[in-house]
């Protein structure tokens, strides 16, 4: 038996546990599933239900037949990382994708780098980019919100508004117009979810409101989210004023795509994100400014899960640089 090295009392529990904090995200993330179903109907129930049930199954099959371990399907952190892999889906994309994602997410994303508290990419992200790369018409064709009573199949389709507005630049016209002539969702329907898109970018109002429940519970601290929304609304207005024609203003910036749920959601993740407040801020800035590249510039319309890979990958030197400082 390994010796334990016990610090000197008084010791503090906080009370916090994987089950409450993950459970606690879950409770989050219901005013966007119910805004999801509210707009989309039943696909958006289909979509979840059948993400999470192969998250499980696959994180339970590998860790009882494959690692040999005992099966921690029920801390929480299966099933969260079902849910964001639906909310990161279209609400008519084939249910046998939805399977692929979910084995990509749970196998490589988490389980090949050790399971919880290991891996070093967001599990839910890893297995969203390798379906939109691989399946990219699937992933990609939106339904329109046409209320509850939308069908799974069949539903009319539309492009998302950055996907719009990145068509339309390539084509000459200006951005401007586009969004004060109505080619392009309103304010107000980003705000309140009227918008194409996948199942948890349609309401920035429900997504805000898990922030702050968030936040209230002391689940997740201010400081990422807060600091991605900065950069994007400063970097993006930036351009905007240097070039209003060709580049989106940062309100609209910050309204669309995964911007919401990626920052508060996904950026937060405890395993995948610096430890530090100095390193939570240089890794929300990061995660600002690439995704406003990789809009702008880049040959998707939204980058928000490139960014916060991509920024992933710097944890390890974040924390390493900006260490705590040592009470003793």
């Amino acid at each position: 038996m390994k010796n334990r090295i016990i610090s000197p009392s008084p010791h503090v529990h906080s009370g916090d546990s994987i089950e409450k904090n993950m459970y606690g995200v879950l409770i989050a993330l219901v005013p966007a599933f119910i805004c999801s179903v509210l707009f989309f109907g039943l696909g958006a129930v289909v979509v979840t239900l059948t993400s999470v049930a192969a998250c499980l199954v696959f994180e339970y099959a590998i860790q009882k037949f494959l690692l040999r371990q005992c099966p921690t399907i029920f801390d929480g952190s299966a099933l969260i990382t079902g849910v964001l892999l639906a909310f990161n889906l279209p609400s008519n994309i084939p249910l046998w994708i939805i399977v692929i994602g979910a084995l990509v997410a749970i196998g490589i994303g988490k389980m090949s780098f050790g399971g919880l508290g290991c891996n070093i990419f967001n599990p839910a992200l890893v297995g969203r980019v390798f379906l939109l790369i691989s399946f990219p018409v699937q992933m990609t064709t939106w339904p329109v919100p046409a209320g509850i009573h939308t069908p799974l199949v069949d539903a009319a389709t539309g492009a998302t508004p950055l996907a719009l507005l990145k068509a339309a630049v390539h084509t000459g016209k200006p951005v401007s117009e586009l969004i004060s002539s109505g080619t392009v969702s309103g304010y107000r329907d980003l705000f309140l979810g009227n918008t194409g898109g996948s199942l948890g970018e349609v309401a920035a109002l429900a997504l805000l409101i898990g922030f702050v429940y968030l936040l209230f519970c002391k689940i997740i601290t201010w400081h990422i989210p807060v600091t991605i929304f900065a950069t994007v609304f400063l970097f993006s207005g930036i351009l905007h004023l240097a070039n209003p024609d060709l580049f989106i203003n940062p309100v609209f910036h910050l309204l669309t795509g995964g911007m919401m749920l990626g920052a508060i959601f996904m950026a937060t993740d405890y395993v995948t994100s610096p430890m530090s407040v100095k390193g939570m801020t240089v890794y929300g800035i990061g995660i600002g400014i690439l995704t406003v590249l990789i809009r702008q510039f880049g040959a998707y319309p939204e980058g928000m899960s490139f960014a916060i890979l991509i920024m992933n990958a710097f944890t390890p030197l974040l924390n390493r640089y900006f260490k705590p400082a040592r009470f003793a």
